[in-house]
């Protein structure tokens, strides 16, 4: 009997990390054809824990499949003080349609963190919305003078992973 609730318990953590990693074989969500746009929860699944929760992204000038799951508040505000989380640049809330793909600034290798804190970009008045493509443009939009971009914490935390480059 401890030998198959071994087996069993092995079962479920194997399947646990594969959600965390990087699959080819991984579904990828359809999006739309114009990479610049997407769809949103609409489009997806109704189980966003599963392959319902993917959806396209930039990291870097690539447009790579995440899946994302907001955790709980309570979870979020312990998180939130944690420097070693990443951002999601987005300009709707996740699980809104989105005008724009979001931005990612990790993907595993490159100082990935699961845990995604949700920054909403909001385009300033005069300033025509447009698709970015990296995190570096992000931040030079939303800096300088008269910046492109006002970012804007949502105080939401996400468990996101990479699941297709």
């Amino acid at each position: 009997m401890k030998t198959m609730s071994v087996v069993a318990m092995l079962g479920t953590v194997a399947l646990a990390l594969a959600g965390c990693g990087n699959s080819p074989t991984a579904p990828h969500s359809g999006g739309a054809t114009n990479p610049g746009v997407y769809g949103g929860a609409a489009s997806r699944a109704s189980n966003v824990k599963g392959a319902g929760g993917q959806m396209p992204a930039f990291y870097d000038g690539r447009r790579v499949t995440i899946n994302s799951m907001e955790v709980s508040d309570v979870a979020a505000d312990r998180i939130a003080d944690n420097p070693s989380h990443n951002d999601i640049y987005v300009t709707n809330d996740l699980d809104d349609p989105q005008d724009f793909l979001p931005v990612i600034d990790a993907i595993q290798g490159d100082g990935f963190n699961p845990l995604w804190e949700q920054i909403k970009i909001v385009f300033n008045p005069g300033v025509t919305p447009h698709q970015f493509l990296s995190d570096e443009e992000v931040e030079q939009a939303a800096a300088g003078q008269h910046p492109e971009i006002t970012l804007v914490d949502t105080h939401e935390v996400y468990r996101c992973s990479v699941v297709a480059r």
